[in-house]
């Protein structure tokens, strides 16, 4: 395995030191006939993506296939998966077997030895019909560390009546885009008070980057093996000022908020209940937003089923659409949202995580990603999506979708904040470009392993 340079990440540095060159792993007991001693393993999934039904077809079936094993599953949260990666991969006693993480999140931590070399399951569990990019997340000199656990990408969801009242079209380009919610912003339709035609948080820098993106513009580019920040490269220059642009004219949104739950903004009345108990409560303030595709679980029409309160979607009100790009031809390229996932470096069963990963990238698993919204990791389940105007629209955006760099100090650099502290400052009507070079200052050494 290729040594990162230096203490590999700064968030990751003591992962670095206590992992690395530990990708042996342990082989774990072994009973009559080569199969594994009956133990319990844990499973790591972030965030609630994973439906519970998919949850209870792991446990089921692990503990099926695996007589006197036990599978636990325990959900961690996003915001503070990271910290909580680098605190367990590296210790034996207390690391999970198997691991989702972002995609983004990837790179850093398959480059300090995190993660068991599967390359020999690769192709057993899917090889070349697995998503590329990725797989190339994953990978470290030619050698798999993780592979994809689900892909997913971003779309425009919109409330029909709104856009109707302020007398917008589907816009065909990205500047129709721009102008079109910037129009109804104008309008607001219906008289609701504070309503954006495009509700985008000003730290939300996981939708802005398509802007970015779709002038041609990069996050950072790789030459001579070091890594360099392009925000203020002049096609990324033009994205950021269509942004500035959108913030002035089209969103309303807070400028310290994120790209978490943007899709509460379009339902009637909403509420969220924090990890501390806490509820907030929303209420239509927004004419569009943009989401990964999942989030259409959570749009739609209050309805009650089996006693609990759930969203039903309701194709009078709500709609979805593609980024435009900037020529008018097809979908502009978004953020590929998703994650991978792997078996712990320090895990002491590694043949039942294998046993594991053998049914997540089984048929009948894959089949169910797809069928509740989540891309399949192996392409030749991608029908299982439908062809409803969910599953279109997510394969077209995907098609065209885009990672984060692979650059080790990624997931340092997203930790940092600095991404959110960079954006929330062009949506405060910062000088974009003094504060472009300002970033790339700042980014390109934590890119190439330096501490965020």
């Amino acid at each position: 395995m290729k040594i990162l340079r230096t203490a590999a990440v700064g968030v990751a540095a003591a992962l670095a030191l206590a992992a690395c060159g530990s990708g042996d792993g342990s082989t774990g007991a072994t009973g009559d006939g080569g199969t594994p001693e009956p133990a319990t393993i844990t499973l790591w999934l972030a965030g609630g993506d994973t439906p519970d039904e998919l949850r209870d077809y792991l446990t089921t079936t692990f503990e099926a296939e695996n007589p006197g094993s036990k599978l636990v599953i325990e959900q961690q949260d996003w915001g503070d998966l990271v910290t909580k990666l680098t605190t367990a991969l590296p210790d034996a006693a207390n690391t999970p077997d198997v691991v989702e993480l972002g995609n983004t999140q990837s790179s850093t931590f398959t480059n300090v030895g995190a993660f068991l070399d599967i390359s020999d399951m690769y192709e057993e569990l899917g090889g070349d019909k697995l998503v590329p990019g990725f797989v190339e997340a994953g990978a470290v000199d030619g050698a798999n560390f993780t592979l994809p656990y689900y892909f997913g990408s971003r779309y425009v969801f919109y409330r029909k009546d709104l856009w109707a009242a302020a007398g917008a079209d589907v816009p065909k380009t990205l500047a129709e885009f721009n102008e079109t919610v910037a129009a109804i912003t104008a309008a607001q339709p219906n008289g609701i008070p504070n309503l954006s035609g495009f509700w985008i948080g000003g730290q939300d820098w996981r939708n802005a980057i398509s802007w970015i993106f779709a002038n041609g513009g990069d996050l950072a580019v790789q030459e001579g093996g070091e890594w360099t920040s392009t925000m203020s490269d002049p096609k990324s220059i033009k994205g950021l000022e269509q942004l500035q642009e959108i913030w002035t004219s089209a969103s309303k949104a807070p400028r310290d908020a994120t790209d978490a739950n943007t899709y509460n903004h379009l339902n009637d009345s909403d509420a969220v209940e924090g990890e501390d108990g806490s509820t907030t409560s929303y209420s239509l303030d927004a004419a569009t937003v943009m989401a990964p595709g999942w989030a259409h679980w959570s749009i739609g029409d209050l309805v009650t089923k089996d006693g609990k309160d759930v969203r039903e979607w309701n194709d009078e009100r709500f709609g979805v659409f593609v980024l435009p790009n900037a020529e008018g031809t097809g979908a502009a390229p978004v953020f590929a949202g998703g994650s991978n996932i792997g078996i712990s470096a320090k895990s002491q069963q590694p043949e039942l995580a294998k046993s594991l990963m053998r049914i997540i990238f089984s048929d009948e698993y894959q089949q169910l990603l797809g069928e509740n919204g989540l891309g399949p990791a192996n392409t030749d389940h991608v029908d299982a999506l439908g062809d409803d105007q969910f599953a279109t629209a997510l394969v077209e955006s995907a098609l065209n979708a885009k990672l984060t760099p692979a650059a080790p100090g990624w997931a340092a650099l997203e930790n940092s904040k600095k991404l959110e502290e960079f954006f929330g400052q062009i949506a405060g009507g910062a000088d974009v470009t003094a504060t472009a070079k300002a970033f790339d200052a700042a980014a390109t050494p934590i890119l190439n392993g330096a501490a965020g």
